[in-house]
This record gives C-alpha cells, structure tokens and sequence, in this order.
C-alpha cells in the first residue's frame, strides 16, 4: 500500500492589495481547470483563518492519494496603505524614486543580467508623460481655431490626460509605478518597520510546520513576494543555524529581487543576500524571458558572491509550449497576465505551474524531471 503524499506550502504573494480571496478563489478555479485536464479527482477544503496574518486550506487529489496544507502568508493590509490612489501624489512619489534611481541604482549591473525589466521599469513614467502630451497636440490645435491660446493649451492638456488614461491602464502603468515607488522607498533593504515585524511573525508561523511530518515543505513566492522571501529565508536561516530540513525547497516564481539589490544604497538587503549566499538550501526559480517585469534566468546571490552556495536552479515555465497560439499571452496589453500565468493552469498542464505543484502526486524535484522530459 502506498503512503500518502503529504505536502505543505507556504505561499508570499506580490505587491497586490487583492489579497487572500482573491487568490484562494483563483486557486480553487485552476485546480478545477487541473481537475478537469487530468481528470484526477482534486478538491478544494474551505478558507481557514489560522491567525491574523495566515489563511489555511487543504488540497486533497484522492486519485494519487497526496494532501497539500496550503498556508497564505499574508501582508495585503502592508499593500493596501502602500497603495497610492491620488495620482498627482502617485505622480510625485514616482518622479523622487526615479530621481533617486539615476543616482543610485546600478544599471550596469542589471543590463548584465536581463533587460526586459530595465524595459518595464522605464516605460511606465516615460508613457505617463508623453502620450497625454502627444493625445493633446491635436486637441490643442483643433481648440486653436476658436480659442486664445492661453486657454487652447490647458483645455487640451487636461483633455489629453483625459483620454490617456484607460490607454495607460490598459498597459498596467499606473500600477507598475506604484510596484517600482514601493520597491524605490525599501530604504536600506529591509522595508517598513510594519514590513520588518511581520517578516519577524512569518518566521514564526512556518516554524509551527517547518519540521511536521511531511514529504516536502515548500516556501512559493510570486513576484514582489521573492524579495520579501529573501529576507524570509535570512530570518529563518539565523533561527535554525543555517540548518533547514532536508525536504525544504524555496520556490519563486517571476523574481524581481534585483530591484532592491541592485539599489547601492539597500546595503542591509545586500548584508542579507551576502548570508544567503554562503548557506546551503535547494532554491527552484521559473521566470519567463516574456515577463517584463521578472529577471528570467538571473541568479540574484551572483550580484553580491562569485560562488554562491544554494543549489538554485533556473527554469523558464515555457509558456508558448503549454498554451496554443490564439490563447498565449502576448503583446504589451498582456504582460500583466504574462506575469500571473506561473499561477494558472495553461490549455496543457505543466507540472511546473502552482496548481500543479500542489495538487500532484510528485514531489517537486520529480516534477522538475518531468518538466524536462517535455518536448
């Protein structure tokens, strides 16, 4: 008689004031479009509130007898009093961290490793500046004809800034500004002290489970969460003397760690990565060279130690192979959903994408197996 597979995971989420129903409502929709792929019989328990800050469900696939305990690490309310909402506000917070960008983020640095972000951090201020005053050139002159100039110009400038508006929604601007302000203000690396106590608790709440009887623990980050995870995996390296169990596997998906990093100034963040660098833990990174706003392929412990220590493997989830042509995501409009798609289950199951990785019968290191033997 086989054992039953017994999984935990702990989930850090992005920069995303959406928080925990929105991603357990996602989470029970693609483990129905998983279900039904597979045809495995997989359900989804109810939401549990284990403490103020984690949210527990339970994913049972009874087909290949495996139980994952899924804990949604949560700092949504941190997200929610970052989020700017005022867009003059927005608008001059932005223009301050990208003034501080020119003086202390390290280009060079970055351009080594990808440049697809470079792309994405850039486009958002020089978008929200020059396509309100291209919609307004025509509007200005059109106003010409019946007006002084001295009011032409300002009836149109406000009219472009207008009309640019779901134009610049449309490509995610607003909300890649308020992503990169957030990052820009980390301080030294480590955040806000409100940001700092609950890293602090979150040790706490994986320590409950670190050592419980399962066949693997993993720690998934998405997006923004990687840098958190970062200081995550210092924190509980420090508590357990560097010492993790062997089961342990850190997995982020779309990382934007060199965002703080490569900040001269986040020297903290630097200090943290330093320690990570020496420790010995296996770390899966998936990116996707298409996700604007992941370093695909980039070991992060390399901006700061030749030879860094982890066993980190670097992975592309190879969404073209696993969406046909008319529903891949592609094209400006869609590097948001670019972005989310390590989440989703594609029109083929990828034993590589979350609910894969916490519905199956695999542990993750078959899974990265069986992801390669993928033509």
């Amino acid at each position: 008689m086989v054992a039953t597979f017994k999984r935990k995971v702990f989930y850090l989420g992005g920069f995303d004031p959406r928080g925990v129903r929105f991603y357990y409502n996602l989470a029970k929709e693609q483990l129905g479009r998983y279900a039904e792929k597979t045809g495995e019989a997989v359900t989804v328990s109810r939401r549990r509130k284990a403490s103020s800050i984690r949210s527990d469900w339970t994913i049972r696939n009874d087909t290949v007898d495996a139980i994952t305990e899924y804990s949604f690490l949560r700092w949504e309310d941190i997200v929610q009093q970052a989020w700017i909402r005022n867009p003059v506000q927005l608008a001059r917070r932005a223009a301050r961290v990208y003034a501080d960008h020119a003086r202390l983020f390290d280009f060079a640095a970055v351009r080594k490793i990808a440049t697809g972000p470079l792309v994405t951090m850039l486009y958002p201020p020089i978008l929200s500046i020059l396509l309100p005053l291209l919609l307004a050139v025509p509007l200005v002159l059109i106003a010409l004809m019946w007006l002084p100039w001295w009011l032409a110009l300002p009836i149109g400038l406000v009219l472009g800034a207008a009309a640019s508006i779901p134009l610049l929604n449309g490509i995610r601007a607003p909300w890649l500004l308020r992503f990169f302000v957030f990052n820009g203000e980390f301080g030294d690396g480590e955040g806000s002290p409100a940001l700092q106590a609950r890293l602090d608790a979150f040790v706490e709440e994986i320590a409950q489970d670190l050592h419980g009887e399962y066949d693997e623990v993993l720690l998934i980050s998405h997006s923004n969460g990687s840098i958190l995870a970062m200081l995550l995996m210092a924190r509980l390296l420090v508590r357990y003397d560097g010492k993790l169990p062997a089961n342990f596997v850190l997995v982020t998906y779309g990382h934007c760690i060199p965002l703080v990093a490569c900040r001269r100034d986040a020297v903290r963040f630097h200090a943290r990565l330093r320690y990570l660098s020496r420790q010995d833990f296996r770390w899966i990174d998936i990116g996707s060279p298409p996700d604007g706003a992941a370093f695909f392929g980039a070991n992060p412990l390399l901006l700061v130690e030749p030879s860094p220590s982890p066993r980190i493997e670097l992975l592309s989830p190879r969404f073209h192979r696993f969406y046909e042509p008319e529903t891949y995501h592609k094209g400006w409009r869609n590097k948001y959903e670019i972005h989310f798609d390590y989440l989703r289950v594609g029109d083929r199951v990828s034993p590589l994408d979350l609910p894969s990785l916490t519905a199956s019968g695999r542990g993750i290191e078959a899974s990265v197996v069986a992801f390669r033997t993928i033509a």
